[in-house]
């Protein structure tokens, strides 16, 4: 059995956790202790009630998440707070909560591993936020059909597509989760396609407007990647079993 503190330290230092500053609210590392030992580790997108129930449910003693427990001012733990912290104590779950750490890590991040997957190389990065690059640029070699067919058989949830830009892009601009921050970013990046999760109804105009294409896959979608790698290294690295903890979120 690996114990805890070790299995702190090496996601810690695997994500960087204390070089990446993150949004204020947010705290990335570990979030909740248990005994000190774990047994089985488990992956999932939120620090949810369900989630835990599933986690303790499939005897997961650590669980690593991207939205973690913390992400406004102090909250009472009265109503559904109280049930996800008495949850986890009760059942001895020990919670680690890794956000804009997991986004943009070269290796395990969200962006890398979806560039990844769809046959993209990566040529460059956009968008910082305190110093930190949280989205990806990567070069192109096939049309926006293909992309959109990779898109939709890699996404069986569904995918919406806002095409008024290129036909054959050269340059695809990634940011897993929340992409509204990077649709008018991407222009100066040379760029004039995005790969992101949600968006807003204005970005429609938007796309119009500055001829772009824009895929979104979702929120919740998007952002299985990194977790699931991360928990994934650290059961083979400490022999410990592993599994992922799906809420069934289609957004």
């Amino acid at each position: 059995m690996a114990t805890l503190i070790d299995i702190v330290k090496f996601c810690n230092e695997r994500v960087r956790t204390k070089e990446i500053k993150d949004f204020p609210g947010s705290f990335n590392g570990l979030q909740l202790e248990n005994n000190g030992q774990v047994a089985k580790v488990g992956a999932s997108v939120d620090a949810g009630l369900v989630p835990f129930l599933k986690a303790s449910e499939n005897g997961v003693d650590f669980l690593i998440v991207h939205h973690g427990l913390f992400w406004t001012p102090l909250t009472p733990l009265t109503g559904a707070n109280y049930k996800k912290v008495h949850t986890c104590m009760k059942n001895n779950l020990a919670v680690y909560g890794s956000h804009l750490p997991l986004d943009c890590h070269a290796d395990i991040g969200n962006n890398a591993i979806l560039a990844k997957q769809l046959g993209l190389k990566k040529c460059g990065t956009f968008l910082k936020y305190e110093g930190s690059d949280i989205g990806l640029m990567t070069e192109c070699h096939f049309s926006r059909d293909i992309l959109r067919q990779k898109l939709e058989s890699h996404f069986p949830s569904g995918i919406k597509s806002i095409e008024f830009g290129s036909v054959k892009p050269t340059k695809i601009a990634i940011l897993t989760g929340s992409g509204q921050s990077a649709v008018d970013q991407i222009m100066e990046a040379g760029s004039d396609t995005l790969i992101t999760g949600e968006l807003k109804q204005q970005h429609y105009n938007l796309a119009q407007e500055l001829k772009l294409n824009l895929y979104t896959c979702g929120h919740y979608a998007t952002e299985t990647f990194g977790v699931d790698a991360l928990a994934k290294e650290v059961a083979s690295t400490f022999g410990i079993p592993y599994v992922f903890i799906d809420s069934g979120c289609t957004l």
